[in-house]
């Protein structure tokens, strides 16, 4: 029989769901990806696999579920990232072909999003569970309403600094990227091993404005012979994907103080951009890239546990993030001597952000005082090095994602019903970055950010 509480289940897992791939985006911290899933996981700066706390955790490693009780999740974090960009004085103002940008600052719009975020287990019996997530973990925003560029090919010859409106002289300039994440898990436990599997429907959706400029870079001019126009490169609206891929985690519970995670995410494959398909790689090819997650966790006491994890994540894989800005050389059209059109935006080797791999470490602690034995703190730091060259500072302006470092906190309180409340905080201090620009190497230009989120969730045992 169906009944009333099992519907409202199924009521709210419907809702989360819709939420969550419905979320706005946001420009996440280690490259463009959060630096955790999950409350309890972002308290702790990512670190914790190895003591899963929350089905959420699962999303993490898929081991998890099997170490945890039947359980619902429900979550929401407010993400506030503080996005500029700074460009000095030109002493080209465009001319010989410059495509020199105006001097100043300018910050990027929208400075709040909403991310949700859901998951629930199932116990099948005693040595197997089944574990669903719903959440956003990538994205990048920037909007960018002013600034200007002297680049107008059309024109009899260079005009002023400032003559065109928005960042790169074609209209306010910015992108758009979200992405959302589908799991179901199955992990069963093996003695002291937990083991587990999920396979992973991502979704994304993208939008780009005020990037007409770059038309003469694209496969689409260069192979026309200047004759034809772009469609796919910029202001198109937005564009949607879906993809495919897998994680497979398992834990070890080594002794009872000591347990060592590790997980592992494929490269996720995505359907193209097609709406976008000038501007990327691989005709919009936009693909997510591996991860690997290995983490420890010690209890040096009855009431304190230390974490330490690592992860691996392969944007240089990706050739629309990694290929870098100096592949343009090539481009036939780019007026830079070169001849493969495949170097062309829209070609196999057109750039991108010219991100490298990063590699994350995550530290935490949890304290459970004596005097509150339903009350846990938890605290943590996250540093990895910032994925972006300075030599590819100028088109970085899009994708500003240079924090390197987050200081994390928050609790986990368990109520008399058997429920659970948590929330975290983090904050990443403000990094720069700054390089000459590709286009006019007589400016310096400087990409800055820093962040602030908050995160609470409910769990219902």
């Amino acid at each position: 029989m169906f009944s009333p509480v099992k519907r409202c289940s199924h009521q709210i897992i419907g809702a989360a769901l819709f939420c969550g791939f419905l979320a706005t985006p946001a420009f996440a911290t280690n490259g463009y990806l959060t630096h955790g899933i999950g409350t309890h996981n972002k308290a702790l700066a990512g670190s914790g696999d190895a003591t899963p706390r929350m089905a959420i955790d699962a999303a993490n490693n898929p081991a998890s579920g099997v170490k945890l009780p039947r359980s619902l999740d429900l979550g929401l974090a407010i993400f506030s990232p503080r996005r500029e960009y700074s460009v000095s004085e030109s002493q080209l103002n465009g001319q010989f072909g410059a495509f020199s940008l105006a001097e100043g600052t300018v910050k990027s719009d929208r400075d709040y999003f909403v991310i949700p975020y859901l998951a629930k287990n199932w116990r099948l019996d005693d040595n197997s569970a089944v574990t669903l997530s719903t959440y956003g973990r990538g994205g990048m925003n920037t909007d960018y309403r002013g600034g200007a560029a002297s680049f107008d090919p059309d024109g009899p010859g260079p005009a002023p600094v400032g003559t065109f409106r928005g960042t790169f002289g074609a209209g306010d300039a910015g992108v758009n990227l979200s992405q959302a994440f589908l799991e179901i898990a199955y992990s069963m436990q093996r003695a002291d091993w937990s083991l587990g599997i999920a396979p992973v429907i991502a979704y994304q959706m993208f939008e780009a404005t005020g990037l007409a400029s770059f038309a003469p870079f694209t496969r689409t001019f260069a192979a026309s012979g200047g004759t034809q126009s772009p469609e796919n490169l910029t202001d198109r609206g937005s564009d949607s994907s879906f993809g495919y891929g897998v994680k497979l985690g398992a834990i070890w519970q080594a002794s009872e103080a000591l347990a060592l995670s590790l997980a592992y995410q494929s490269e996720t494959k995505m359907d193209a951009f097609d709406d976008y398909s000038d501007l990327f790689a691989e005709s919009g090819d936009f693909d997510i890239p591996a991860s690997t997650r290995l983490g420890i966790s010690y209890a040096v006491a009855p009431r304190v546990m230390l974490h330490f994890d690592i992860e691996h994540t392969q944007y240089g894989d990706v050739g629309s993030v990694g290929n870098p800005l100096s592949s343009v050389i090539g481009c036939p059209s780019a007026g830079l001597g070169g001849t493969e059109i495949e170097n062309c935006l829209g070609g196999k080797e057109g750039f991108g952000f010219g991100w490298d791999d990063v590699t994350v470490y995550q530290a935490g602690i949890e304290w459970q005082p004596s005097a509150l034995p339903n009350l846990t703190w938890l605290a943590g730091y996250n540093y990895g090095e910032q994925p972006i060259d300075d030599s590819d500072a100028v088109i970085n302006i899009l994708a500003p994602g240079v924090v390197e470092q987050h200081f994390t906190g928050g609790f986990r309180l368990m109520l008399d019903s058997g429920d659970m409340l948590s929330a975290a905080i983090m904050y990443a201090p403000k990094k720069s970055v700054s390089g000459a620009n590709f286009f006019d190497p007589t400016q310096q230009v400087e990409l800055s950010m820093k962040q602030f989120e908050i995160e609470v969730s409910y769990t219902f045992n």
